[in-house]
């Protein structure tokens, strides 16, 4: 590659820091990343704008998909401690919602928290596992060369310049690395506003959605005897909004709903819009994108804060693996090729969530309405909303799909395992997982050897056949004799062989290296 600069302004010529990787931003996507690098010893340090983090949550709801990821880390009790569990979720506010208990997951049920807390928990994570976070430290541009990325960054002590082997972006959708780096941002401009706050409610709802004529309005319960209404007006949807006061607010909420709840003492008064735009490249040489750097959006469902940790998910053991030497080919370029189809599918949907939630006309009212029909009347179709709201429904198709079974790519659920235990807490050490599903408990697996003398890690595990009832009432996993599990929990291959170490060993050896 060739020495490309952009947007050098620090002034200084040479870096007078080093590190394995740098990331921009520290959030909770940037802070995650930084977590998962962290678990294979990556050198890595965090670049925060924020002197201090911000008090003010956007976003609300954890899926069922970043719990399982938190889970995967011995990171979900404390967000289950705090959370609020809602065994359900809406698709573009209508008032029926999904239902999330059938879901095949130990999390089937929404999270209530918000992303100041959020961002709490994790950044404590990455306190604990040895992260270097640099407060007021804002980068300003980036240099590009063959082996290394020199970043350019204002500091409280003036700039500085950092080199690393690897600059990742989660900076934001105005994210500085992306511009810096040359990649594209294409997408639509916002033309529907709708507006968010957290107040006090004197006669608050014990559940609140309503969308009709006048607008939609939906009341959440926050910490601390607070409520989140989030609504967008039917006269109004169109226009970018001033600052909204609270006697305007108030009177928005009561043409809509009837009452405005005793609506008093804002903390927070937010607006917000449908612009929608994905990243054309989320790796670009040695410059990388996750979270809202990679694709924006309008918060339908809250899956923003989601997907950006799914991404980090995806980024952190790849980028680990290719540091460390041991990654085989193209690796790191499967995180584009994974993740981008994801964010594109994101945009598809709350797009889609936008125009049900922001058009009153007649035609549009009764499209809500049969919708809601459905969804309380055929459980296979809520079924299939749910997991796709939930993140469960991400998969990650072969490169090659000729021989491969049909489960290869998709998310493993919660296996059970000989011994009593789970597949997710396996997955702790960020390690491959080999599942022996054809071995009977308490018999040495003949699939073991197979660990001896690879790297990053392969532990191996037996387990109860997960196609059979009552232990597995999962009829895609029928036959299934070994599994092989990706430290994200996603499924790198499978066998239906009645004897499966040839299988395995063949499997073993394209995807992990030899010491």
């Amino acid at each position: 590659m060739s020495e490309a600069t952009h947007t050098n302004t620090s002034g200084s010529t040479a870096p007078d820091a080093t590190h394995q990787v740098v990331i921009a931003g520290g959030g909770p996507v940037g802070l995650w990343l930084a977590c998962e690098l962290r678990l294979h010893g990556v050198d890595v340090t965090v670049l925060e704008t924020r002197a201090e983090p911000d008090p003010h949550s956007r976003a609300l709801t954890v899926h069922p998909r970043s719990l399982e990821l938190f889970a995967a880390r011995g990171l979900v009790a404390p967000f289950l401690a705090e959370g609020l569990r809602v065994p359900s979720g809406h698709f573009a506010a209508l008032t029926t919602r999904m239902d999330f208990s059938r879901l095949d997951t130990p999390y089937p049920f929404t999270l209530a928290l918000p992303q100041a807390r959020t961002e709490e928990l994790i950044a404590a994570h990455a306190e604990a596992v040895g992260v270097r976070l640099l407060r007021e430290h804002r980068v300003t541009g980036l240099t590009r060369h063959e082996d290394a990325v020199t970043v350019d960054v204002d500091t409280p002590a003036g700039p500085r310049r950092l080199r690393a082997a690897y600059l990742v972006g989660c900076d934001g959708s105005r994210s500085t690395v992306r511009t810096a780096a040359g990649i594209g941002f294409p997408g639509t401009a916002a033309t529907r506003w709708a507006w968010m706050a957290d107040v006090v409610l004197d006669t608050p709802p014990a559940a609140h959605s309503v969308s009709n004529e006048h607008g939609t309005v939906m009341v959440f319960p926050l910490p601390d005897g607070l409520h989140r209404v989030v609504g967008n007006d039917a006269r109004s949807v169109q226009e970018r909004p001033e600052a909204l006061t609270v006697e305007e607010l108030r009177a928005r909420v009561r043409r809509i709903s009837g009452t405005d709840f005793g609506m008093r003492d804002p903390r927070w008064i937010s607006t917000f819009g449908n612009a929608t735009r994905q990243a054309e490249q989320y790796r670009h040489g040695r410059v990388l994108l996750a979270g809202d750097a990679a694709h924006t959006h309008f918060p339908a469902g809250g899956p923003g804060l989601n997907v950006g940790l799914q991404d980090a998910g995806n980024l952190g053991w790849k980028l680990a693996q290719t540091l460390a030497g041991t990654a085989p080919d193209g690796l790191l370029d499967s995180y584009h090729a994974e993740r981008h189809p994801v964010g594109a599918e994101l945009l598809r949907s709350t797009r889609a969530q936008t125009g049900l939630m922001t058009t009153y006309t007649s035609e549009n009212l009764a499209m809500r309405e049969l919708l809601g029909e459905l969804i309380a009347g055929v459980p296979e179709f809520s079924d299939a909303l749910a997991l796709r709201s939930a993140g469960l429904a991400v998969g990650y198709p072969p490169a090659d799909p000729s021989g491969a079974h049909p489960l290869t790519g998709t998310r493993a659920p919660d296996l059970a395992v000989h011994g009593g235990g789970t597949l997710l807490p396996l997955l702790r050490r960020g390690r491959y997982v080999l599942l022996d599903l054809a071995t009977d408990p308490g018999a040495a697996s003949p699939l073991a050897p197979l660990a001896h003398d690879v790297t990053p890690g392969l532990d191996v595990h037996t387990a109860p056949p997960a196609g059979r009832r009552p232990a597995g009432h999962r009829p895609a996993w029928s036959g299934v004799t070994a599994a092989l599990v990706r430290p994200d929990g996603h499924l790198a291959w499978l066998s239906t062989d009645a004897d499966p170490r040839d299988a395995a060993r063949d499997a073993v050896a394209a995807t992990l290296a030899r010491r």
